[in-house]
Order: C-alpha cells, then sequence, then structure tokens
C-alpha cells in the first residue's frame, strides 16, 4: 500500500474509488466496508483509497479549544492504523493533516478542493453517520447531489452487526475500558495489538528482583512510548495484561505488560507522564543478547487483562507487584495453552456478521 501525507504529491493515483474516516481501530464495520470499496476499485479498474486523518479531528478540537475531554481514546495510533487498512487490501492511505484551515473548510470546497481536484474520486463509499466540513455541514445528500452534477458516484454502506450489537469505534472502546478483551476481539476480528520501535528507558526493571549483585537479569522490559503532542495519543486500555509479543524471533512470545503512565515512579521519570508500554516477555531470546530487542518494531497482543495500573509507595513493594503479575499472567497461559493460538485463528479467519 502507497502512503502519502497531504494531497501535494505526484505519486497518488489521478483516479481511485475512495472512502473518508478515521477508522481508530480498523474493526470489523471498517473491514467490510473496505471490502467493498476494494471489489468497487476493481470493477472500474482503479486504485482503492483511504483518505484518513491525523490527528484526530475531536484530538485537535480538544487542544484547540482547552477541552481534553472532547478527546477520545484511541484504539490504535497511525503506525497500527496503517499497517489494518494495508491488510484489507487497499491501495493508497491519504493521510491529511487535520488543522485550523481544514476543521474551517465549507463543505462543497471540501468536495471540490480535496475529493475531485486533489484525489479524483470516481466512487465515494460512506458509513451511515458520515458528516464533512466545517461544523459538520456536509452530508450523504449533499455528496450524492455533487456526485449526480460532477460525474462520480457515491455509495452509503449500512451499520455491521455482530450477534446484534451494531460494531464501531465507540463499542471497541467501551470493551477495552472495561478490561473484556475478549468482546474487543470479537468487534476487531483480531486480538487487540499496539505496535512500535523499542526504546531506551531507565533500565530499572532489570535491576529489580535479579539473581545477584549487579547480574541485571530481573524484569528486562521492551518499551514502546509515546508522543508528547498537544493531541498525543492515549489508548483506550490501560493496565497491567497477559500479552503476545511478536517481533523477536520466529514464533510470538508469551509475556506480562504494564501500559499507562507508571504511576509509580517520580515525577522527574524519563517517561516525563507519556503513555508507555512496558512488556516482559517470559523466555528472553538469548540470540538477542541482553541489548538486542533495542529499534526492533515489535506487535504486543493484550490478551487478558490482570488489573489496573497500582501505584507501590518503594521499589521494593513495585518489585514484589511485578513479580505477582508475572506468576499471574504465567498461570493464565498455563490454565489456556490454546489462548494464542485461538487468538490468531480469530485474526486470520474471523467470524461471519451481518450487514
Amino acid at each position: 500500500m502507497k502512503i502519502f501525507r497531504g494531497l501535494r504529491h505526484p505519486g497518488i493515483a489521478p483516479g481511485c474509488a475512495l472512502t473518508i474516516g478515521n477508522f481508530d481501530g480498523v474493526h470489523r464495520g471498517h473491514q467490510a466496508m473496505l471490502a467493498r470499496l476494494c471489489s468497487e476499485a476493481a470493477q472500474r479498474g482503479v486504485p482503492s483509497c483511504v483518505l484518513t486523518f491525523e490527528p484526530h479531528p475531536r484530538d485537535w478540537f480538544a487542544a484547540a479549544t482547552g477541552q481534553p475531554d472532547l478527546a477520545p481514546p484511541r484504539i490504535s495510533a497511525l503506525r497500527d492504523k496503517l499497517a489494518e487498512l494495508a491488510r484489507c487490501g487497499v491501495n493508497q492511505a491519504v493521510v491529511l493533516p487535520f488543522n485550523a484551515a481544514l476543521a474551517a473548510m465549507p463543505a462543497q470546497d471540501f468536495i471540490d478542493d480535496v475529493l475531485l481536484k486533489g484525489l479524483g474520486a470516481r466512487h465515494v463509499l460512506v458509513g451511515d453517520d458520515f458528516r464533512f466540513g466545517a461544523r459538520r455541514a456536509g452530508d450523504f445528500a449533499l455528496l450524492q447531489a455533487a456526485g449526480a452534477r460532477r460525474g462520480f458516484d457515491v455509495a452509503r454502506m449500512p451499520s455491521y452487526e455482530v450477534q446484534g450489537q451494531r460494531v464501531s469505534s465507540t463499542a471497541v472502546r467501551e470493551a477495552l475500558a472495561a478490561g473484556d478483551m475478549a468482546a474487543a476481539a470479537s468487534l476487531l476480528g483480531r486480538p487487540y495489538a499496539i505496535s512500535g520501535h523499542v526504546v531506551h528507558g531507565r533500565k530499572l526493571g532489570r535491576a529489580l528482583a535479579e539473581s545477584a549483585p549487579g547480574r541485571l537479569d530481573g524484569f528486562r522490559t521492551l518499551n514502546l512510548r509515546f508522543s508528547r503532542r498537544a493531541c498525543a495519543w492515549q489508548p483506550a486500555a490501560s493496565g497491567i495484561f497477559a500479552v503476545r509479543v511478536s517481533g523477536l524471533g520466529s514464533a510470538p512470545l508469551p509475556g506480562v505488560a504494564n501500559l499507562g503512565v507508571r504511576p509509580s515512579l517520580d515525577a522527574h521519570d524519563i517517561n516525563g507522564g507519556r503513555v508507555l508500554l512496558e512488556t516482559h516477555v517470559f523466555d528472553w531470546p538469548a540470540s538477542l543478547g541482553p541489548e538486542g530487542g533495542y529499534g526492533k518494531i515489535i506487535c504486543v497482543e493484550l490478551i487478558w487483562k490482570l488489573h489496573e495500573e497500582k501505584r507501590y509507595h518503594s521499589l521494593a513493594a513495585l518489585a514484589e507487584g511485578i513479580a505477582r503479575d508475572d506468576a499471574q499472567a504465567r498461570a493464565w497461559f498455563e490454565r489456556h495453552p490454546a489462548a494464542a493460538a485461538a487468538a490468531a485463528a480469530a485474526a486470520a479467519h474471523p467470524a461471519t456478521g451481518r450487514i
């Protein structure tokens, strides 16, 4: 899949079958829409294209108005969203920076300047609740009327349901907030996962519960750190999880992870209050050596939630807490030996839903 930031790129196809949206999580409703989009594109002999936005429009409005509560927790960071769009067979993705100019753009200008002049849309597929333009003034009727005048097709995708529940990003966020990872996986069609580059931290974990002073063989962690920006990514899930980690070897590795802001550490911590995903794999691959994880791109699947983040008032108490989490996660994997295989199968063969 080709990825473009903004519209001013010579590599953008001159015509396309297009869908527009935030696609947070790329859940099963999105996947059904993308399958239809790819079919429509193939019939017309043009590439399929997704137009999406970064930051999320509600993130931008939250920062612009000083109302952080307006920003929704994010299911997926941009990297993971683009990876899922590619997995769904999309030919090109255009990431449009959401800013003051775009927020103020009238709906008709959005059609003329973005959809037609910028992307050469020949077919536009939107969801049943799609709105666009300044103050969300544009709707399906306006888009359909413009298509009739300007010669592009417009279609609307109805809601997608699984077991009578409408699949939406809101429903996924609610499942993740409740710690119901099985429900989230059912809505997503795969286990909830976060990926990124492993970065250096304080290397505190390896000194906790080390077998002997100086061995540094305690709880070695793989750290994924997220943005400091005003529109920073805030995940829809948080807490302590049993996880599977891909990207360190030929097979995924079980482990335990903390997703959050590390409330036990001081305000001068290198993390600086940012969201961090810290993952400890049970059996560190010897081939990597002690420093071999840094710089690698890993994918962490959050399979089962143990509990919320806890504050510990000493490093000794923190070490004891991590040891309990490690033991609890190991015990869970022992009780569910098929969990990892079932999770992978769910991603490869999602259950059928209804449109």
